[in-house]
């Protein structure tokens, strides 16, 4: 059974849905906490979303340096499968792990909604479940989900097929209506909506969001 962790950072809301998430999808749930400068032998992890620590100096920028983020850097270069989600996709471009960076957003307010997403990449260990062009609804909540990127790098996402999901009308001013990117591997996913709260019927408008957490178990079955 695959083993994926999920990190705890001050004042995370979301982890605990993050591990049902996988609970749900039939892997192990694997508790992983923000001060350690241990993995647990986890296969995948998942940095989740649903905290605001640091984001008075700018969104995501302290969470990237606890300690754990150096070995999740590390294993992200060696190939291990990371998802970052809403707050958890911050820390990941502060982390360089992936590009761009998210201000406010367009209009300065809050947004809490089911949002629709076109999957523009199935070709990540995230996505490799669904099929390029489906549209899925998944739960959106932030307040700096802005995508912003210089040109070249906009550029460079786009023709290089990086851009993974793109919002069906754009809620936030997100660049080129993205909402979703992975990094040239494939490896590292991030994206603003929140797959973990659309697992099931009882919470939300549909379970596509199980298909990112059954998809990187199938990549891990096949790569073993």
């Amino acid at each position: 059974m695959s083993r994926i962790g999920v990190v705890t950072f001050p004042g995370t809301l979301d982890d605990h849905d993050a591990l049902r998430a996988v609970k749900l999808a039939g892997a192990d749930p694997v508790p992983l906490w923000h001060a350690s400068d241990s993995l647990n032998g986890v296969d995948a992890i998942i940095l989740p979303g649903g905290f605001s620590y640091g984001d008075y100096l700018r969104c995501g920028a302290i969470a990237r340096f606890a300690p754990i983020m150096g070995e999740v850097i590390t294993a992200a270069g060696a190939g291990m499968p990371v998802l970052g989600i809403c707050n958890g996709f911050q820390v990941l471009c502060e982390s360089h792990l992936l590009e761009g960076a998210m201000i406010r957003n367009e209009g300065r307010k809050f947004i809490c909604r089911h949002q629709r997403l076109r999957v523009e990449s199935n070709d990540t260990t995230w996505t490799c479940d669904f099929a390029e062009g489906q549209e899925i609804i998944i739960v959106l909540k932030n307040g700096e989900g802005n995508f912003r990127a210089d040109p070249d790098t906009l550029h460079k996402l786009e023709e290089n097929n990086q851009v993974v999901f793109r919002y069906v009308g754009n809620p936030n001013g997100s660049l080129n209506d993205i909402a979703g990117i992975t990094n040239e591997r494939g490896n590292v996913v991030g994206l603003m909506p929140h797959p973990e709260h659309s697992v099931e019927m009882l919470t939300g408008e549909s379970r596509d969001g199980l298909v990112f957490f059954t998809s990187v178990q199938h990549f891990l079955v096949a790569t073993a």
